[in-house]
């Protein structure tokens, strides 16, 4: 599936450290009715969800105008669409919770440009921002439910890795705190979000880029 999410390595190493707390899954998140399937497996399997966190993502990079329609729609269908999939597969069990909490991870480059021709990536995640905004004024004064969004800069991964020669060293003048992002620090504000010391934000959008948003 183009949009496969396997997480089994780390529910290996969850389970490591308490037997039965994680288990693994793959599903096409652009896929609506596969996505709602997931859903009611997790549900048997492990319970109610009163947590999700929307983490999928790819991109096509490449100038607007040469862009098929094919990879526009990849992208679109599987950071904006798959949230919003994941969203209506939980959100039996996230209504009947008494603190649910949407984390949804958006990007740094929907709120800035990056140098590069990001066109239906930068729209999938400054769309992403604004459905955490309009679900949060929907859900959190009548249902209670926390909806917020993490905005990363520039953190190493599988998606940065076809990156040009050099692009990520050179973005580092951009950015005050001068380093790219240590993955612990984004899991680090995952937590925050979702803990109840963030009891009191909600339709937010918080930026863990080192200061590049504000250059």
């Amino acid at each position: 599936s183009r949009t496969e999410a396997n997480s089994n390595a780390t529910a290996e190493e969850l389970n490591a450290m308490g037997p039965g707390t994680a288990k693994g899954y793959a599903v096409d998140i652009a896929n609506h009715d596969a996505t709602v399937e997931f859903g009611k497996q997790v549900a048997a399997d492990l319970g109610a969800v009163s947590i999700l966190v929307n983490n999928a993502g790819v991109t096509r990079d490449g100038l607007a105008l040469r862009m098929s329609e094919e990879d526009w729609d990849t992208v679109l269908d599987t950071n904006l669409k798959g949230a919003f999939n994941a969203v209506k597969a939980f959100q039996r069990t996230l209504l009947k919770a008494e603190d649910a909490r949407i984390i949804n991870i958006s990007s740094a480059l929907g709120i800035t440009t990056a140098g590069l021709p990001q066109a239906a990536y930068a729209s999938s995640k400054a769309a992403l921002i604004g459905l955490t905004r309009d679900l949060a004024q929907q859900w959190t004064g009548r249902k209670g439910i926390r909806v917020n969004a993490i905005a990363p800069g520039f953190f190493e991964s599988e998606m940065t890795d076809h990156y040009p020669p050099g692009y990520l060293e050179a973005q580092k003048a951009r950015i005050p705190s001068g380093r790219k992002g240590d993955p612990a620090e984004l899991a680090a504000t995952v937590v925050f979000l979702a803990s109840d010391a963030a009891g009191y934000i909600t339709g937010q959008t918080l930026a863990v880029d080192g200061g590049m948003t504000i250059t």
